[in-house]
């Protein structure tokens, strides 16, 4: 028998984990994300080791699936996520970069269906459920969580799912949105009590490029601020055209420009109407930065 020592050792694992920047501007800033390729090898357990140790906002693990091209599961540092958008935009924009994907459309399977993914020149584009929406009761809450008056709601904030739950916050300047300062465990609570991954938070732009200007908080999974997220991007477009057709149904949102250190991000949302529902689009251009190894 080998010694304990030895046994120990047999168990070491080393993993590459590559580092993406999605929805960069020009090829710069975005929000990082790890990729782990041919994932079908780790449990659960040990995605998260290597979430935990790669300290991405999210990390995307690609394996086989039966029922799509890829399939994803995405962990943050401290727990697994239902979806992320900057992550599928890193993986797709890397697969397509490296010849891994045919043509210009794909598909990903996650843990709960199937979404479909397509290029558009440098740009991967993920589709998002049809929206729904509730308001919620906790505007006080909302407001002490976020260290302002009630007063500064340019309306009311409305909880919106398109896979994933945010509550959207609209406020009325560009200044009140930089100067937020939030009460992170507040924010904790409420994200937890309304099973959200974080707060939206937003600034109108309607004659501008940009649709809008927002920062996301989700200390709930280990995020104080993210620099892109797509998956609150779709909500905040659909929730913008739901309230509002005349604004079109193709834009761009912008993120990060706040942060402790800036990183600009730029998200494309596609709103596409049918009879009964929208189908919800975000995308945006990925750049690959470097690998690491991780040891778990």
């Amino acid at each position: 028998m080998l010694p304990i020592t030895n046994l120990l050792k047999c168990n070491i694992m080393k993993v590459n984990v590559n580092a993406i920047s999605a929805f960069t501007v020009d090829g710069k800033g975005g929000n990082i994300a790890g990729l782990v390729l041919d994932a079908g090898q780790y449990t659960s357990q040990q995605k998260q080791q290597i979430a935990t140790q790669s300290n991405f906002s999210e990390t995307a693990f690609v394996s086989h699936s039966q029922i799509a091209e890829f399939k994803l599961d995405f962990y943050t540092p401290v727990k697994q996520i239902p979806h992320c958008g900057h992550a599928t935009i890193a993986t797709f924009s890397y697969l397509k970069s490296q010849g891994l994907i045919d043509g210009e459309t794909s598909s990903k399977e996650t843990i709960d269906g199937v979404r479909q993914i397509f290029f558009d020149g440098d740009m991967a584009f993920m589709e998002q459920k049809p929206g729904k929406w509730s308001y919620t009761d906790d505007e006080l809450e909302i407001a002490n969580a976020l260290n302002i008056e009630t007063k500064k709601f340019k309306s009311s904030p409305v909880i919106v799912n398109t896979g994933n739950s945010f509550v959207l916050v609209e406020l009325g300047s560009i200044k009140e949105l930089q100067d937020l300062a939030p009460n992170f465990d507040l924010v904790r609570e409420i994200s937890e009590k309304y099973l959200l991954i974080g707060f939206y938070v937003y600034v109108r732009t309607p004659n501008a490029t940009t649709i809008a200007t927002t920062r996301m908080f989700a200390p709930l999974y280990g995020i104080q601020e993210e620099s892109a997220t797509g998956m609150a991007a779709g909500p905040l477009a659909w929730w913008l055209n739901t309230k509002d057709p005349g604004i079109g149904t193709t834009f761009m949102i912008r993120q990060g420009d706040f942060m402790d250190v800036p990183s600009s991000s730029n998200l494309h949302a596609m709103i596409s109407k049918g009879e009964k529902v929208s189908n919800i689009f975000v995308g945006g251009s990925g750049s690959f930065l470097h690998k690491l190894e991780i040891t778990i």
